[in-house]
């Protein structure tokens, strides 16, 4: 049983719990809610069960892809399952959903079942099988809009004011560039697989050059439209990263398993500091 829950634990990706947490605190600017239940529960939902549910499905799905990439197997980057193991994760799965979607229904309401109904769907056509969306660029890229679902959950949840419409814009191209990165890292073992991405068409270069373009305009909105010179400053700052990345540094050549990891490391201290200071500014709240 310790090790089925250590596959499973594995399963939710804790080294990538970052982008659920960021979208979960974003609409909590300023508030202290460390006192309140619901606050708590939310947090551990957008934890473990949204995560677990999210990458689950996409790891049953991707056995033949997974097998081939190196940074599988670890809780920074998931597990790489046995097919039995594998066939552990569908009944549970349906299980733990069910009585997270059925909690929140009733506490919630139908706001709720709209939004389960919603990522479901995401879900659904991303994984779907050979002609889902994981497998058909760009609209892998397009399905990251999915995550965005954590800050109406959170608004719901903990009752908070409405986030600006920019912001949603701002947020989903957090979402993709991130998908790229991962992409970016995955490029040898999805040819391998023979899985089409957005990476695998772009290539290496071309692909670093559309993350580029991406935080170029992060950074731009966070500038212009927020005037906040402190989160943009440090988004400039990854942006002088990414071009000595492509320009100098690693170029075209794929990144070993332990640069992976070290840059897996960086991205969650990044995302936590920039979540703190989001969250006590309220730089995304305010436009």
């Amino acid at each position: 049983m310790l090790q089925k829950s250590v596959f499973w634990f594995k399963v939710s990706r804790p080294g990538l719990w970052f982008p659920a947490l960021w979208l979960y605190f974003l609409p909590l600017s300023g508030m202290e809610i460390w006192k309140e239940s619901d606050f708590w529960i939310g947090l551990f939902f957008v934890t473990f069960p949204l995560n677990f549910i999210i990458y689950g499905w996409n790891d049953y799905v991707d056995y033949e892809t997974d097998r081939h990439n190196p940074r599988k197997d670890s809780f920074l980057f998931g597990a790489r399952g046995s097919q039995e193991e594998l066939s552990t994760l569908p009944p549970l799965l349906i299980i733990l959903q069910i009585l997270a979607y059925g909690f929140f229904i009733f506490h919630m309401g139908m706001e709720a079942f709209y939004l389960f109904t919603v990522l479901f769907l995401v879900l659904l056509a991303y994984n779907f099988p050979k002609k889902g969306f994981r497998n058909t660029p760009p609209l892998e890229l397009f399905a990251q809009f999915g995550y965005l679902l954590i800050v109406p959950f959170s608004m719901l949840l903990n009752e908070t004011p409405e986030v600006p419409k920019l912001t949603y814009f701002y947020l989903l191209l957090f979402a993709v560039q991130s998908q790229l990165i991962g992409e970016v890292m995955d490029i040898e073992p999805d040819r391998k697989a023979n899985r089409h991405t957005t990476a695998t068409r772009l290539g290496i270069k071309g692909t670093k050059a559309l993350i580029i373009s991406i935080v170029a305009l992060e950074v731009f909105l966070l500038m212009y439209f927020y005037k906040d010179f402190i989160f943009g400053g440090m988004l400039a700052a990854g942006l002088v990263w990414l071009l000595a990345d492509l320009f100098i540094i690693f170029k075209g050549k794929t990144y070993t398993l332990s640069e992976m990891k070290l840059f897996g490391f960086g991205s969650n201290i990044i995302a936590l500091s920039s979540m703190a200071y989001v969250w006590w500014s309220g730089v995304l709240m305010n436009i």
